[in-house]
């Protein structure tokens, strides 16, 4: 019997070990090379606000093929040359395999295993779809107390557990990002003592609120996220909220959670989508809209997927956080 993170953390573990988990789910930098381009000029942009430090750290949690930074490191080179000159390249990956993908693209990149060994002074931190993948603990209204959700046999079986600060109804499941709240309370420190920001993007609601959001995708369709640890890519929706709350209690400016199809066409997604299609010929340019319209569009991800900032009390309001 485990205790469900300790199970999530395990088979996760696994799975990025063993399987390609681009044959199971698609994420944003790999529909259009101009999120991971939106992205690092926004990273620019803060570097600049900044003032300029030289050298700076520029990191990735969770890069997975390095598509996203490599779309934002041509953006950054071409626009932003100053900016490219002063970056260190750090990314924070613990699966071998996915090392090696990455290297193929971001040669010079230094790799970590966690946030926590990343060098010190001013940071510069892009996080697409690495909370979702975070364990989470989940607790069960059980009448007046609480039950929380443990593994066995495939099966969730119920412990006893002390009493959780949350309004639930009887029977309701309450999710804590209990890994997600440590790292980003982490993160915020860091940021609040040596300068930077850190962007976070990913799905889940902006307000917490009870819910059994645990799932998993093997082969592109859902699956039972008890079944065969470590075949399948297990996720939950993020707890902006909590997240947002433990980064202001240690003194970090936090913006947002946004919702992802407002952030990005602040920053001009499809301005430049339109610029770019119009250098292709039809059937690339209607696929490079199209791939536009799935970013922003509600009923696709743009709304789901949130946006969070993380910063330095002294920076601007950040790109994108601005009507």
């Amino acid at each position: 019997m485990e205790r469900l993170d300790a199970f999530m953390a395990r088979a996760n573990t696994a799975y990025y070990a063993a399987q390609d988990p681009f044959a199971d789910f698609t994420t944003a930098p790999e529909i259009s090379q101009v999120f991971g381009e939106l992205l690092g000029l926004w990273a620019a942009m803060q570097w600049q606000a900044m003032g300029a430090p030289s050298p700076v750290i520029l990191a990735e949690a969770g890069p997975g093929r390095g598509t996203l930074m490599a779309d934002a490191l041509r953006a950054i080179r071409r626009m932003v040359p100053d900016f490219a000159a002063a970056l260190q390249l750090h990314l924070v990956e613990n699966s071998p395999r996915l090392r090696t993908v990455q290297a193929a693209k971001l040669p010079g990149a230094i790799w970590h295993d966690t946030l926590d060994t990343l060098p010190r002074g001013p940071l510069l931190l892009l996080a697409n779809e690495f909370l979702d993948a975070l364990p989470i603990r989940q607790f069960v209204r059980r009448g007046s107390g609480w039950a929380e959700r443990y593994v066995a046999d495939g099966a969730f079986t119920e412990q006893p557990a002390a009493a959780l600060d949350r309004a639930a109804d009887d029977g309701e499941v309450v999710e804590v990002d209990e890994v997600a709240i440590t790292l980003t309370t982490a993160l915020a420190e860091r940021i609040a003592a040596q300068g930077g920001a850190a962007l976070f993007i990913d799905y889940g609601p902006a307000t917490s609120a009870p819910g059994d959001s645990l799932q998993a995708l093997r082969g592109g369709t859902a699956a039972n996220p008890l079944a065969d640890p470590g075949s399948a890519d297990l996720t939950a929706h993020v707890d902006f909220a909590a997240l947002a709350q433990a980064a202001r209690s240690v003194g970090a400016a936090v913006h947002g959670p946004l919702p992802q199809g407002l952030f990005l066409a602040r920053l001009g997604l499809f301005q430049r989508t339109g610029a770019l299609a119009r250098t292709q010929q039809p059937a690339t340019a209607s696929r490079l809209l199209e791939s536009a319209k799935r970013l922003a569009e509600p009923d696709q991800m743009g709304r789901l997927f949130k946006v969070l900032a993380v910063c330095h009390p002294a920076l601007p309001l950040p790109a994108g956080f601005s009507e």
